[in-house]
């Protein structure tokens, strides 16, 4: 894995109201190796920096004086000098409507107040990851050149997320649908190698996709991936009896993308 970046790299910015949090989230950055961090206190105040001082990652709370985190970030997504940053959230706020905009923006990492070293030190490396080309997969000798990949979500920034963790990972080849049901109507007439699909979208939903896969489509046997910020367990188990290789939660991790990108190479 060759890294272009390190977290001594990252410039980085913290979003964060309170004076005492924004303190005490410096020193944790700064144990985990992150030593260069501005610090802001509402999303106004982040957007000017960010169109001003080149900005490597953001780490903001979810309530802020004039938006929510969630905001914040759609709001950089919608710019495109902002939209490739990488940004994680730090909030003791846990209702799943508030945090799904966040997930489905393609966030590296969401973690709760207090958090732990641990857990932060897991965000900065999908931080990392986004950020770098992982040669490992082509050095150990697969080839990924010929890797068809399908990647499905109702969000066009969570699909953008997506296809920059597998490309850093070396895949080069993508079909994008907006739904289930574009999906199989391009399922009809495309060979595929990987599908990468979302849960919740409208028309035809991942579950919904991966029993036409199994069930109509030509190409019944093709590997699926369900990336989801969906919560509910019996509707999971319900897709994980259909057949998947593997269910990645929002935010979608590059590692857990990486060993299953290995295992299906070697299967082949």
């Amino acid at each position: 894995m060759k890294y272009h970046h390190s977290l001594s790299d990252l410039t980085t910015l913290v979003v964060e109201p309170s004076a005492m949090q924004s303190k005490l989230l410096r020193a944790e950055l700064v144990k985990a190796g992150i030593t260069q961090a501005s610090v802001v206190a509402d999303g106004a105040l982040a957007l000017a920096h960010l169109r001003n001082h080149p900005t490597s990652l953001v780490v903001s709370a979810f309530h802020l004086p004039d938006m929510t985190g969630a905001e914040l970030i759609a709001a950089m997504r919608g710019e495109f000098s902002l939209a490739a940053i990488p940004f994680i959230l730090v909030s003791s706020e846990t209702r799943h409507h508030q945090l799904d905009p966040v997930r489905q923006s393609g966030v590296s990492g969401i973690l709760p107040k207090p958090f732990s070293q641990a857990q932060l030190e897991a965000a900065l490396r999908a931080v990392l990851d986004f950020l770098n080309v992982d040669e490992s997969l082509d050095e150990d000798g697969f080839d990924l050149d010929t890797l068809r990949v399908m990647v499905v979500d109702d969000s066009p920034m969570a699909r953008k997320f997506m296809r920059q963790v597998l490309t850093n990972l070396g895949v080069k080849q993508f079909f994008e649908a907006e739904n289930g049901r574009q999906a199989a109507e391009m399922l009809s007439e495309t060979i595929v190698d990987l599908v990468v699909t979302d849960y919740n979208m409208p028309e035809m939903d991942g579950q919904a996709l991966i029993q036409f896969i199994r069930t109509q489509s030509w190409q019944k046997e093709v590997p699926v991936l369900m990336v989801t910020s969906e919560d509910n367990q019996s509707r999971l188990a319900a897709v994980q009896e259909l057949g998947v290789v593997g269910m990645c939660d929002k935010p979608f991790e590059p590692n857990t993308v990486r060993t299953l990108l290995r295992r299906l190479l070697t299967a082949n």
